[in-house]
């Protein structure tokens, strides 16, 4: 998953682009028992030893029309009466407008800082998960039966998921579901960029409207 951010990064560096934005996510880390989150970190790393001045963009997890995020959660909820939540329901999530994240990042790049500078974008609410599904629920007007279900079951069902052609869920998935998806109070985001980013439940309508 790193080479090809290096690939990029070392190309734009010796074709002699002069801003170059790399997109990751809120929580990248190296030393992350997850492979995946892990591979995220060392995609920042590269990009930075290829191209110094980067920025890095880091969204909090992203939802839009059509995404595989709340849209794949509004369907579950009008689906299943009996809902079953990572864990107890209790990852804290700040979720962000894809459209926000794009403008972000558009912004970054037009701007006066031209060193290395990490943004990190989360969404105008923090919900934990539970919070998070009675907001969609109560937007759609569904009332779901939301019962916990502990991440080794949801790990031990994602492992024989993913032998599906399209696995309902997978390793990753819960993996991510584990550790909190939130922005740091320390870190540039949505508001050094002049951004007032769009909440769940305003663009929860329109997803409602155009389905």
């Amino acid at each position: 998953m790193s080479s090809q951010p290096r690939r990029v990064a070392a190309q734009a560096h010796q074709a002699g682009v002069e801003r170059l934005a790399h997109v990751s996510g809120i929580g990248s880390d190296v030393a992350s028992p997850s492979l995946y989150i892990r591979k995220r970190g060392e995609g920042e790393l590269v990009v930075r030893t290829a191209f110094a001045d980067a920025t890095i963009i880091r969204p909090a997890v992203m939802f839009g029309p059509d995404d595989a995020f709340l849209t794949i959660v509004l369907k579950l909820l009008r689906r299943l009466p009996i809902y079953p939540m990572f864990g107890r329901g209790l990852t804290r999530l700040q979720p962000a407008y894809v459209g926000d994240v794009a403008e972000a990042t558009a912004r970054a790049l037009q701007g006066t800082e031209t060193h290395a500078i990490t943004y990190e974008c989360g969404g105008p609410r923090v919900y934990s998960y539970k919070e998070f599904l009675r907001a969609v629920a109560h937007e759609a007007g569904l009332k779901p039966k939301l019962i916990p279900i502990p991440f080794a079951a949801w790990h031990a069902l994602a492992w024989f998921a993913e032998m599906l052609p399209s696995p309902p869920v997978t390793r990753n998935q819960v993996e991510l579901m584990q550790v909190d998806n939130v922005s740091s109070p320390q870190m540039p985001g949505f508001g050094e960029l002049g951004i007032s980013p769009y909440s769940v439940e305003e663009m929860l309508q329109e997803i409602l409207w155009d389905h």
